[in-house]
Parts: structure tokens; C-alpha cells; sequence
């Protein structure tokens, strides 16, 4: 076989040893042997990747904080000011001695005044030798903080009993009467209202075990086990079950929801020795401040399918394929996350810093737009023009960046999978743009799910199915009472007083962003 080539105008012949078809063969191998080489490559930076990611984990920071080497001062809209002309300048270098300057001033540290909604208890010191005549010409005021700590107290109901006189000699029955007793949360039990929103938001709010709020009740003088108080939550848990369904059919009529779910440990019979992981399937409608923790069984797509079957307008979600199914024209249009886009590409800087920090830095932009809109306290209508004005151009560039830069890079590369998965769902990421009441993310959703995080910690899993159902419950209500800015005790202390008498027609007045207390008390 002979190989024919040029070389500086000069042909040259090589004889080889090869037929014709032998070489082929080298060629098909010398193909096989880089695609062998490719796909090596491709993976050992893919495990080069998830190595990085897990020393991070481990060893690393969790902040996804970012600022941009290039403009990092001026990010306002991308736009720029251009940088000023400098004329070099013939710099010399001067030294000099200083001495500082020595004063005795003496620096006296300011203190932040006491907030003066706290109550005062006032203590008058007179001198202890004052000579008659003596006249008053001011106060020295000293202010201490101290702190009284929770105490029991017991509500004694007295009901005077009295007979009524017999109407007729005849008449062998004595007639009885005495004052009604007011209606309680747990009927016939000795826990009142004030001490039961103790203890649900001793567990909820402060993420306190049952037995260390057990402990906590032995200091104050009384012993009360921890099945007593699981039952006495139980009970209430009953009570307020209409309240959760009115919740629950608020959160469901808004025409805008961000969902998220997070799983939650659940002791069941099935699986002695073990737990059952289970799901908190979560929704928060922003415009109407509610926040609703529903819990499933499990992560398929039964669960929000069934929760949200009536549920018409637009849900803001992650990438969880299991919400594909509520992709319906007409029904329920998806919006997507660009903060979970972003994570993937700040997990991507040390793959392809380049390329993964334009990305940031473009989305740094839009984020800027979004604080510049709330900021300015815009309207619904004024931000969705002002994000079309804005926004939109920045977009369209980077969808457009993305598409090119996708067939660049390796797809298992940690930049291949940020591309990937941001050009999957970017329709829904730039939905946000259709309506000013949509964010442009979903981490409200994510700061409601925190406290089940929280809790996870502390009482480690759930007795039951039906415990579980009962902590989304009161997640719901508690989650509510923050968005509103409602302090959760007052709040469930007076609807549990009320609600044993209160009309089903009219549970709206009890939902925490609709509550008004009756009245006050000290405890």
C-alpha cells in the first residue's frame, strides 16, 4: 500500500506493510480508541465534580454568595459606565515620620435605649441621711432589664349550686341550677387554653421534644407525662381540624401557589425498628399570606395531584418531574425557579469559572431588578412593566448564550448539567415576567419548609401517620401566623377559647391573617 503526501512542493511516496482494508480497520480502532478516551475523559471529570461537591459538603462553606470580578460595583442593570480615560501619571515616592497624637479622652460607649412598650416596675431610693429643708431638683434614672420566668397558675371556676323553691307541695323533684361552665378545649380535661398554645408552640415555634417541655413543667411544680400531653394534642388537634379545611380551601382558591415538599421521618407499624419516610407537601400563596403543609405517604406524584385536582392558576415549583403533570393550558401554568438554576451554576465555578460566572453575573442583574421593584414598594402593574422593560432583554441574550454554549461543553460536566437543566425549564423560569404578582423564585417557599428542617433536629420523627398529618397542621397555622406577623401564642391561645363555640359559617374571622383577639390578658 502506498501513502501519497506533500511536503514543501515535494511529493513523497511511503511504502507500508498494510493492505487496504488493514487500514481501515486502524482507522474504525483509532475511532473506538478516542471515543474510549472521551468517554474516560467525560466521566473523570464528572467524578472530579462530585468529588469537589462532596469536600464541599463536609468541609466547606454552604454560602452560594457571588460577586463578580468584572463590574462588580456597577451590576445595575448591566448598564456600565464606561471607564474613564487614564493618562499615566509620574508618581514619586515621599516618606515621612508621624507621631500620633496621645489623648486621655476617655471614650464613653453608648447604650441602645429599652424598648419602652415593656412594662416598668418603678423602685424609689431615697438618701438615707436627707436634711430637712432639702429640695428636690431632679431624678437619677437607672434602668435594669430583668426577666420573670414562666409560671403555672391555676383557674379556679366557681359555680355556686342553688335549689329552687317547689312550685306545688306535691311535687317530689328538688330542682338544682348552677352557672354554665365555659366550654374548653379539651372537654372535662385540666388543661386550659393558655397552657395548651404553651405547648404547641414550645414544639412548633421553638422546636422543643415533648420531654424536655415534660422537664420544663416539673420545674414549674407540676409533673404531667409525656403521654398525657401527646393525648391533650391529640384532642385539640380535633378541635381545629375545620379551621385546617378552611386554611386549606383559602390556600387552594389562590390563583397563584409556589409548592415545594421535604420528607419528614414517621415511626410506623409496618417497619419495626425503622421509619417510614414520609413527605410534607407544602404551598404558600403569596398574595393572600397563607401557608399550608399537607402530609403523604410518599414523593410520588399522588401527592400533589391529589391536593391540588381543584386548583386553578399559576404554581411556582423546582424541577421535580412529579409536577410535570400539572402542565395543563388552561388549568394550571408552571413557573420554575431561578434561584435552583443559579445553585447549579455557582456548583459549576470550579468546572468552568468563565462560563458559570457570565451566567451569575446575568442573573445578578435580574436580581437587582427585583430589589430595585420592591424597593420602590411598585405595584403589581408597575413591576411586570418594569421587568418587560428590564428584564426581558437580558433574558432573551442569555437563553440564546445558553443554546450555543450547550453543544461546547461535556453534558456530564458539572457547566453541562447547569445548561441542561436550565434550558429544560427555561420557559418557566421566564414566566415570572407574565404577571407582577409571580417571583422570580421560590425561596419564600423554602423559608416556610425551615422550620420542619428545624423540628426534624429536635423531635427527630413523627409517632404516626396521623401525627404526622396532625405537625402539618399545625405548621400551617403557625407558618400563617409569621407570614402575617401574628405572635402564635396569643393567637392559639384565644382560638382555642373561642372555638368550641365558634359558628362553622364564620372560621375565616379565626385564620391568622383575619384575627382580631377579643381581649387581652396577662396570661
Amino acid at each position: 500500500m502506498y501513502i501519497y503526501f506533500m511536503n514543501n512542493a515535494q511529493e513523497h511516496i511511503i511504502t507500508t506493510d498494510y493492505s487496504k482494508e488493514a487500514f481501515v480497520q486502524l482507522q474504525a480502532e483509532n475511532k473506538q480508541k478516542q471515543e474510549e478516551i472521551d468517554r474516560l475523559t467525560a466521566e473523570l471529570l464528572y467524578v472530579k465534580n462530585e468529588l469537589v461537591q462532596l469536600k464541599r459538603m463536609i468541609f466547606g462553606a454552604k454560602s452560594e454568595r457571588f460577586i463578580s470580578e468584572k463590574n462588580s460595583a456597577q451590576l445595575l442593570l448591566g448598564l456600565c459606565l464606561p471607564e474613564p480615560m487614564v493618562e499615566p501619571v509620574k508618581m514619586d515616592t515621599i516618606t515621612y515620620e508621624r507621631k500620633e497624637k496621645v489623648e486621655n479622652k476617655k471614650v464613653i460607649p453608648t447604650r441602645q435605649a429599652l424598648p419602652a412598650n415593656l412594662p416598668r416596675q418603678e423602685e424609689i431610693i431615697e438618701p438615707k441621711e436627707k436634711p430637712e429643708g432639702a429640695k428636690k431638683i431632679g431624678e437619677e434614672i437607672t434602668e435594669v432589664l430583668e426577666y420573670t420566668p414562666g409560671m403555672l397558675f391555676v383557674k379556679k371556676y366557681i359555680r355556686p349550686k342553688y335549689v329552687l323553691p317547689k312550685q306545688d307541695e306535691k311535687d317530689p323533684e328538688t330542682i338544682i341550677i348552677t352557672g354554665n361552665l365555659p366550654s374548653l378545649p379539651i372537654p372535662k380535661g385540666i388543661a386550659g387554653a393558655s397552657l395548651l398554645a404553651h405547648i404547641y408552640v414550645s414544639k412548633f415555634v421553638y422546636h422543643l421534644p415533648i420531654y424536655r417541655i415534660v422537664q420544663q413543667l416539673k420545674q414549674m411544680g407540676v409533673v404531667i407525662s409525656e403521654s398525657t400531653i401527646i393525648d391533650w394534642m391529640r384532642q385539640c388537634c380535633n378541635l381545629m381540624v375545620p379551621l385546617y379545611e378552611r386554611l386549606k380551601e383559602n390556600a387552594l382558591r389562590s390563583t397563584y401557589n409556589q409548592s415545594d415538599e421535604s420528607p419528614i421521618p414517621v415511626l410506623d407499624r409496618d417497619k419495626p425498628g425503622a421509619t417510614h419516610r414520609g413527605y410534607m407537601w407544602v404551598l404558600r400563596a403569596i398574595v393572600e399570606k397563607l401557608v399550608l403543609f399537607d402530609y403523604n405517604k410518599t414523593r410520588s406524584r399522588e401527592g400533589p395531584e391529589e391536593l391540588l385536582k381543584d386548583f386553578i392558576g399559576a404554581l411556582q415549583t423546582d424541577g421535580y418531574s412529579a409536577y410535570d403533570i400539572f402542565d395543563q393550558p388552561g388549568k394550571i401554568t408552571l413557573l420554575a425557579c431561578l434561584a435552583h438554576s443559579r445553585r447549579k451554576f455557582e456548583l459549576a465555578l470550579n468546572n468552568d469559572k468563565a462560563r458559570a460566572e457570565y451566567v451569575m453575573t446575568q442573573m445578578q442583574q435580574l436580581y437587582m431588578i427585583e430589589r430595585i421593584a420592591r424597593e420602590n414598594n411598585y405595584t403589581f402593574e408597575q413591576r411586570k412593566a418594569f421587568r418587560e422593560k428590564e428584564a426581558l432583554p437580558i433574558l432573551a441574550e442569555l437563553g440564546d448564550w445558553m443554546k450555543l454554549n450547550y453543544t461546547q461543553v461535556l453534558p456530564k460536566s458539572a457547566i453541562g448539567k447547569a445548561l441542561a437543566y436550565s434550558l429544560s425549564l427555561w420557559n418557566r423560569i421566564c414566566s415570572y415576567l407574565y404577571d407582577g404578582r409571580y417571583e422570580i423564585d421560590n425561596n419564600l417557599i423554602e423559608n416556610s419548609i425551615r422550620v420542619l428542617a428545624l423540628g426534624r433536629k429536635n423531635f427527630l420523627f413523627a409517632g404516626s401517620h396521623e401525627a404526622a398529618q396532625r405537625i402539618a397542621m399545625l405548621y400551617s397555622f403557625f407558618g400563617t401566623c409569621k407570614m402575617n406577623d401574628v405572635d402564635p401564642y396569643i393567637w392559639l391561645k384565644d382560638v382555642l377559647t373561642r372555638l368550641p363555640d365558634h359558628k362553622a359559617n364564620k372560621l375565616d374571622e379565626l385564620l391568622p391573617g383575619n384575627w382580631q383577639p377579643l381581649q387581652s390578658s396577662t396570661f
